[in-house]
């Protein structure tokens, strides 16, 4: 185990190396290294947890549930606050501990700690607000009731690419609603994860509430997960093809399901658009965490009128993005999580090149590291090649021409997924038809940034199904149940 001064936090005891179960940290025999993909350094060594481990957590969460259940939505809300009051006192240390592990620039992700600390802010209000109903009977010696209750103990997946907010756009709901919580966290970036839990215990929120196990054993802590008879909802958020496989195993018991999957998001900029506006909301629509967003613009559209204009504006703008190491100041492009990954993208550009696409920037690795890909732009490109076709998941913007309003909405249409969308326009008559013509969860109109915990976040077709964040977020952490009360006649 190493020392954590080398970190440069502030409190060191945020960065913790077991698996958190029923209010204990669980040592195991055998370590998983956390690298930071800026240099393949170790930064921490984190015990490997498995499937016995994975039960007792479940075991913890299962016994914890009545307990918690039972406390009034007020007293939740009080534990909560505490906890989101801690995140935020911590955030630049959590911030750090995620570019660390992660890579994503400093300043972007003490904007991710501060975006997942507004879910649990709001949830801890929203759980006050579970309302029931009375209907109108069909005869008057009856009475009919609709309360909503905690489904359960519920089990999560989540993934590296936003290691705190996806936990806690989660466990917020959860917990608010009267759950408690089960969670494996990516095994490249547990510390994030960790650090969440040591700070769920400063806040006083019992044992087995929040429960964190991580482990390299993805099929064997999965399929508990899954599977197992006391967990009543699983949400997961990843790829569309391990989420497919997630959903299977869950049928098996009939869980609960909610899933935040791949996606293959269109930008479209239309001729009456402000071209400039439009740029700057593509740049941070792409770039931030170096494409690594189930929401990046995967596909840039734009209309034949303007496209000349508008690629001239957005290749000088992406030329000018700093690419480095997150911990060092004006840097705008991080490392990606790793070469793999890279290698990935590499293929993507190679391939859609031989298929006719032109580089106009960008296209290699960067000296920075084995693991940062330059911002990258291809022109002359068409919805069949691979790098539309595909979810980039890299730093890689292609930019495709359209003639008009239906063209448009039928290729950005033309993929299974259907989580973000975004466009540029001015007329408001093309808005509401291109709103509603797009097959997607989300729409972002003249704006690049559209998540925030008041608002439902969650995609249609194959990007999964649920919804997280606002008032809606709620719903899939309860369960209606009607009460019919006879006999009430004279």
């Amino acid at each position: 185990m190493q020392e954590h001064q080398e970190l440069g936090l502030q409190d060191n005891q945020l960065v913790r190396s077991f698996s958190y179960i029923n209010g204990r940290w669980h040592s195991s025999d055998s370590y998983i290294s956390v690298t930071n993909p800026a240099n393949g350094k170790v930064i921490a060594q984190v015990s490997n947890a498995g499937v016995v481990e994975t039960e007792l957590a479940v075991k913890a969460a299962k016994d914890a549930l009545k307990m918690w259940s039972a406390k009034s939505a007020n007293e939740r809300a009080t534990l909560m606050r505490n906890w989101f009051n801690l995140i935020m006192e911590n955030q630049d240390d959590l911030g750090r501990i995620l570019t660390l592990e992660q890579g994503k620039p400093l300043a972007e992700a003490k904007g991710e700690i501060g975006y997942g600390a507004a879910f649990i802010e709001w949830f801890a209000e929203e759980g006050k607000r579970v309302y029931g109903d009375t209907i109108p009977a069909p005869s008057g010696d009856k009475r009919i009731i609709v309360i909503k209750q905690p489904v359960g103990v519920v089990a999560s997946v989540t993934p590296w690419n936003f290691p705190n907010a996806m936990i806690a756009r989660k466990a917020a709901a959860a917990l608010s609603a009267g759950c408690t919580f089960v969670v494996r966290p990516a095994t490249q970036t547990p510390l994030s994860a960790l650090a969440m839990a040591e700070l769920a215990e400063r806040a006083g929120i019992p044992a087995g509430v929040f429960n964190v196990v991580v482990g390299e054993d993805a099929h064997g802590i999965g399929k508990v997960l899954t599977q197992h008879p006391d967990i009543a909802k699983f949400t997961f958020t990843g790829s569309t093809p391990v989420g497919k496989a997630l959903i299977s195993q869950c049928a098996t018991s009939v869980k609960k399901v909610s899933m935040e999957l791949g996606g293959n998001a269109p930008f479209i900029v239309f001729d009456d658009a402000d071209i400039d506006a439009a740029v700057q909301g593509a740049l941070v629509s792409k770039y931030r965490n170096a494409g690594q967003t189930c929401v990046c613009t995967n596909r840039i559209f734009v209309q034949k009128g303007v496209i000349e204009q508008f690629t001239k504006k957005f290749t000088s703008a992406v030329a000018a993005l700093a690419i480095g190491d997150g911990l060092t100041d004006g840097v705008s492009i991080g490392p990606m999580i790793s070469s793999d990954a890279v290698c990935d993208v590499e293929l993507l550009v190679k391939d859609s090149i031989t298929a006719g696409a032109i580089l106009a920037l960008g296209g290699e690795r960067d000296q920075a590291g084995d693991a940062f890909y330059q911002p990258t732009i291809l022109t002359n490109v068409t919805n069949d090649m691979p790098i539309a076709k595909n979810e980039i998941f890299g730093p890689v913007t292609p930019i495709i021409s359209f003639e008009d309003e239906d063209e448009v909405i039928a290729m950005a249409n033309d993929t299974e997924y259907g989580l973000a969308s975004y466009f540029y326009a001015r007329d408001i008559g093309r808005i509401w038809r291109v709103a509603e013509g797009l097959e997607y969860g989300m729409v972002g109109i003249n704006e690049g940034m559209i998540s925030n915990a008041a608002a439902p976040f969650g995609g249609v077709k194959q990007s999964g199904n649920g919804r997280e964040g606002s008032k809606y977020g709620l719903d899939d952490y309860l369960e209606i149940k009607y009460l019919c009360m006879g006999g009430l006649g004279k």
